[in-house]
């Protein structure tokens, strides 16, 4: 009886370290090619407001973080930089800047929700018609499946 309980434990644990292995590693091995330094150069050249991602904020811990220069023009987001691997990334622009999770949830309904991140590196993004830049203050990276909060920046 004690054999089957511990091959029944160690093969639980091996398979639960192996799904959240996968769930952490499929997003990065179904990335699509991120654009390149110059794409995004191009992309920022435009832009009218920039901002930074920082690892710090209250609401980032080791595995959800982004470092870098948010780019907003009148029709792209770029961005120039890395984020911590993760699925189902949203770009959301925000009334205020927001730091944690509980903030974010609070003004998520007042919030334009811009696209996808698929790629961790650098990325571009359109921003769809009807969602002005002006409307709003700052931006988010949040993971719409887990509910959480990647990293975020004010760019006016």
């Amino acid at each position: 009886m004690f054999k089957f309980l511990r091959i029944t434990a160690t093969h639980g644990i091996a398979l639960a370290i192996g799904f959240a292995l996968g769930i952490y590693l499929l997003p990065i091995l179904t990335a699509p090619e991120p654009p390149s330094d110059n794409e995004v150069a191009a992309s920022a050249a435009n832009a009218s407001y920039t901002g930074e991602f920082v690892k710090d904020l209250p609401g980032s811990d080791l595995l959800h973080w982004g470092e870098g220069t948010i780019a907003l023009a009148e029709d792209q987001i770029s961005f120039s930089g890395a984020m911590s691997p993760g699925p189902d990334y949203k770009l959301y622009l925000t009334p205020e800047l927001v730091t944690t999770e509980e903030e974010f949830l609070a003004v998520k309904d007042g919030s334009a929700r811009v696209g996808d991140v698929k790629t961790f590196d650098n990325f571009i993004l359109t921003i769809p018609e009807g969602i002005s830049l002006e409307d709003y203050r700052a931006v988010v990276i949040w993971c719409e499946t887990f509910g959480e909060f990647i990293t975020a920046s004010t760019y006016r």
